[in-house]
């Protein structure tokens, strides 16, 4: 066994050093992975031949934490592009995708929320959403917290009294709703205003959103005066309203540059590993907006990686970009990205690093406000740690355990009918998520019939047998095992009630573990807690520490399960659609889910972007023809 592991190993090394000999001097986008087939690093090249080569070079001056991703390279993959920018895309798109743990990525895969203005409809509505969409309609973000964003349109509403119902506008409804009386809607669904009144107040919200909020006072005015020369004088008070509602939130927006010009500036904080980016929205001169966002995967990564980074991520899902963008600091792909942003605009897009003046004291006010922003949130990580090991204390306390468990399991199944049967393994360490340590299972015993017990067997078995193989001593000499598989926990925690935790102790005792690895089963209907030797569930305080942290790794591994489980139900839809349509096969069929990342975006490009992921015409128009 020993000897066939290290041929294994030996070829696995035989192949990547092949790999790197073929790789082309041209533009594209490498990925490595470590041996479970994780990604681990995604970045882009102007030639992959040399970029890629040059992490393998002895002697190349590389940065401790470069030098420790080179050490858990397995395996690598690489698509080529036509160009650097086409290069520079694709590598956005990757690394939302599968965030891997070396790159300077914006912490939490949370999607951030968006206010979305339907301007397509004849009477456009306006709601959040996190997701924008190739729909006709307008959008403004990201921003960092849902609550605020519903606290500003709350405000808002009071001067663009826009519609929130579901009615269909006919203008004929024979009375309004509260909103209404409340002056919160305009009324069109009574005829109260023309859609063309309706949609120039839209007009003047959006206005108002982009920054232009002088164009939205001066055109309230004139209106209020026309209404009040006319006679209109209930129209003519309510603008006077409106009027004074916009003028209140404009003194809060701080008037921070003599030049009324549209621009963001940009600045990060830094402490103990942990980064913080500070946007200010600057529009005509004022400061209509700032958010911040948090950063991971730094380690080491210096301050010009952290930017590029960070404008390539944020940018990509910003729904607007401003012609100028402030920096603290130059950055080595400045100009590519300036590219890509006029690309995106539609308009010239400057980068700049001013040393003195006006700009220069706005990035070092952002830097100021970076990092308040950052000692305040850790001050509340390290609050939420006290509560946590709070939280631990009371579970070890309830469950009769020697000490808080350090490290918690959850386990969990998921599956539709008894296909695409899968298993999810998430851990808490301390009470916080090691993401790290979270692994997934394809369950092979139990196809075409839902079978939980079955199924969760048959995960808990793979996961202790690892951990058996992790911990034998006949292992060879730089054979490394799966961390996460490598230790026992101090608690296992299954989704479920009596029959899984009867399960999940049968796998313990198999493996000699019924004593050192306690055990729980949480049910979802009533939250009841099942443990060993009681015969009926227990019901924690309601309001307990303890049951929210159980809770929450039950959710999680929920979560964790389903989102495999999607994830391999579309990617056999999708293969078996793909598959369909001749002249597509596994090498091409990858290619285009690596490029396009699901069958809807594939369904939604356009003929050339087929042609440019490299079908052949005739096949790329046999591909849109099936994807209707």
């Amino acid at each position: 066994m020993g000897s066939a592991l290290g041929t294994e190993e030996r070829a696995d090394r035989t192949a990547l050093e092949e790999k790197l000999r073929a790789l082309p001097a041209r533009p594209g986008v490498y990925m490595f992975r470590n041996a479970h087939g994780e990604v681990i690093y995604v970045g882009k090249a102007v030639s992959l031949r040399h970029r890629v080569r040059s992490y393998f070079q002895s002697g190349a001056d590389l940065s401790p934490r470069v030098r420790r991703m080179v050490r858990e390279i397995a395996d690598l993959d690489f698509i080529v592009t036509d160009s650097e920018l086409e290069a520079l895309i694709l590598e956005a798109n990757l690394i939302k995708k599968h965030r891997p743990k070396y790159n300077v990525r914006l912490k939490d895969d949370k999607r951030y929320p968006y206010i979305r203005i339907s301007v397509q409809d004849p009477y456009p509505k306006v709601t959040i959403t996190r997701r924008i969409e190739n729909d006709g309609a307008r959008y403004f973000g990201p921003y960092t917290s849902a609550s605020a964003v519903y606290q500003m349109l709350d405000e808002l509403r009071r001067i663009f009294p826009y519609l929130t119902c579901d009615r269909t506008i006919t203008g004929r409804d024979p009375r309004a709703c509260l909103y209404y009386d409340l002056r919160r809607c305009l009324g069109p669904c009574i005829g109260a205003v023309s859609q063309a009144e309706y949609r120039a107040m839209i007009e003047g919200l959006i206005r108002f959103l982009e920054g232009h909020t002088e164009e939205v006072v001066r055109d309230l005015e004139a209106r209020m005066w026309a209404a009040a020369e006319a006679l209109q004088f209930e129209r003519a008070a309510q603008l006077r309203d409106r009027l004074r509602a916009i003028r209140q939130v404009m003194e809060r927006q701080k008037v921070v540059s003599t030049v009324a010009a549209d621009r963001d500036v940009i600045a990060i904080a830094r402490a103990d590993g942990e980064a913080c980016v500070e946007v200010f929205f600057i529009r005509q001169g004022r400061l209509i907006g700032r958010e911040y966002f948090v950063l991971e995967g730094l380690e080491d990564a210096d301050l010009r990686e952290a930017l590029a980074g960070f404008l390539k991520q944020f940018y990509q899902a910003a729904a607007e970009v401003p012609p100028e963008i402030v920096l603290p600091e130059h950055i080595e792909e400045a100009a590519i990205i300036e590219q890509w942003l006029r690309q995106r605009r539609g308009d010239a897009v400057t980068l700049t690093v001013p040393r003195e003046g006006e700009a220069a004291e706005l990035v070092r006010l952002a830097t100021e406000n970076a990092m308040e922003t950052l000692n305040a949130l850790r001050a509340r990580w390290l609050a939420d740690r006290h509560r946590q090991e709070a939280a631990l204390q009371e579970l070890a306390t309830a469950l009769g355990l020697p000490a808080p468990p350090a490290r918690i399991e959850g386990f969990d199944i998921s599956n539709t009918q008894g296909t695409a049967v899968v298993g999810s393994m998430v851990v808490f360490i301390h009470g916080v998520p090691l993401k790290a340590h979270y692994r997934r299972f394809v369950v092979r015993t139990v196809q075409g019939r839902p079978d939980d017990y079955a199924s969760m067997r048959e995960v808990l078995t793979r996961r202790f047998r690892r951990w058996q193989e992790a911990n034998a001593s006949q292992r060879l000499p730089g054979q490394k095992p799966d961390e996460s598989f490598a230790m026992l926990p101090d608690l296992l925690l299954v989704d479920g009630g009596k029959g899984q935790l009867g399960v999940a102790l049968e796998v313990l005792e198999a493996f000699g573990l019924r004593e050192r690895v306690p055990v729980a089963a949480l049910a979802k209907e009533r939250e009841e807690l099942f443990l060993p030797g009681r015969s009926e569930g227990w019901l924690l305080p309601r309001s307990s520490p303890a049951l929210f942290l159980i809770q929450r790794i039950r959710d999680e591994a929920h979560r964790f399960a389903l989102s495999h489980h999607r994830a391999r139900r579309e990617r056999r839809s999708m293969a078996s659609l793909l598959e369909e349509v001749p002249g597509i096969g596994p090498k091409r069929r990858r290619a285009l889910l690596e490029r396009f990342g699901s069958l809807e975006a594939i369904r939604q490009a356009p003929l050339e972007a087929l042609i440019e992921a490299g079908l052949p015409r005739a096949v790329a128009e046999r591909l849109k023809e099936a994807l209707g």
